[in-house]
């Protein structure tokens, strides 16, 4: 029960500080203990304990205290629970723990430790159990689920290494290459329209679209070659043929596990030019992996934007216009190894 009478306990935590030290400087001024009390609105039993605190402790043991229990010693989750439920929320999806969903929010996540530990936060409370474990509301990158995660391990940890630890002991050079289709009907900008309401682009039955294949190394080096007809192994043995020329050091080129890549024609190419390229293959399923899939999609959003090439001709100049400009800016070639999924390359 408060040792405060009358109007006193209704007082706000800073108010009743100023009364404290108040109340104690009148006592140190000589005052009794009685006329105290009486004229603070006070109890004998609270003067007599501010007096002992001042006694003890002196003016700091008279100010106001937090009130509630401290936050990071008291928590509606303990740090095992809370631990289990981040490592939860990363490794797996809503419903692989027999929730709805693909997306983890912050419903589903209150929901996730209510099935666990039976406790019911506020959405604000789940949003503060994640900002204290690191985690930000972003949009997820897309993986196939045919990936496999133990190749993507051996990949980065043992297969990468040992590439770049031959190439070095050769003298040779690292190069990763990808191929990539343009539609003149490819829709990349933003239009007007009415709000609520997506615009529509109405597309014209003459369509047509070309091919470019690229390579290009952390030197910040780059090859393309622009071709209108089908991506088969013949393009790419003539894509290989002139990468060759520019080079009087092996290639050790990454590629993906196309068909075309593989194919019987391929492999006959690369046994005739052992000393000049060597394929080496990414997991499959991995696109996230090649660095030069950040090129493609750098290519699709340089492109000009609002303006439909007239024909073929004119959407192959302008696939070459980007890539030759990129050849003329090598450390945006360099940049593309620095995303987040391919940083490995550099390490």
């Amino acid at each position: 029960m408060s040792d405060l009478v009358g109007d006193a306990r209704h007082l706000s935590p800073v108010a009743q500080e100023v009364l404290r030290l108040r109340a104690v400087a009148a006592l140190v001024a000589g005052r009794d203990r009685e006329d105290v009390a009486a004229v603070f609105g006070v109890s004998l039993k609270a003067v007599d304990n501010w007096w002992a605190k001042w006694q003890a402790g002196g003016r700091e043991a008279l100010l106001a205290q937090p009130r509630g229990r401290p936050l990071v010693v008291h928590q509606v989750l303990n740090e095992a629970e809370q631990a289990a439920v981040r490592q939860a929320v990363l490794d797996h999806r809503p419903c692989d723990v027999g929730l709805r969903g693909q997306l983890w929010t912050r419903r589903l996540v209150g929901d996730l430790i209510a099935k666990l530990y039976r406790v019911r936060l506020t959405e604000p409370g789940v949003g503060k159990y994640l900002k204290r474990w690191g985690l930000t509301f972003q949009r997820p990158d897309k993986r196939a689920v045919k990936q496999d995660p133990e190749a993507v391990r051996r990949w980065r940890e043992e297969t990468w290494p040992a590439i770049r630890a031959t190439a070095r002991a050769e003298s040779g050079e690292i190069l990763f290459a990808d191929q990539v289709g343009v539609r003149s009907d490819q829709v990349t900008g933003r239009t007007w329209g009415l709000k609520g309401r997506t615009p529509i682009v109405r597309r014209t039955g003459n369509r047509f679209s070309v091919n470019a294949m690229s390579a290009i190394s952390t030197k910040g080096r780059m090859h393309f070659m622009v071709f209108t007809e089908t991506f088969d192994a013949a393009v790419i043995c003539r894509f290989l043929e002139r990468l060759v020329g520019h080079f009087n050091h092996k290639i050790h080129l990454v590629v993906d596990g196309h068909s075309a890549h593989r194919s019987k024609t391929v492999r006959t190419w690369l046994a005739a030019h052992p000393d000049d390229v060597e394929l080496h293959f990414l997991p499959p399923y991995s696109p996230e992996l090649n660095p030069d899939e950040l090129v493609n999609a750098d290519l699709k959003h340089s492109l000009p934007k609002g303006h439909r090439p007239r024909n073929q001709a004119e959407l192959a100049a302008e696939t070459r216009r980007f890539f030759r400009r990129r050849q003329r800016q090598p450390h945006i070639v360099r940049g593309y190894f620095h995303g987040p999924h391919v940083r490995y390359t550099l390490e």
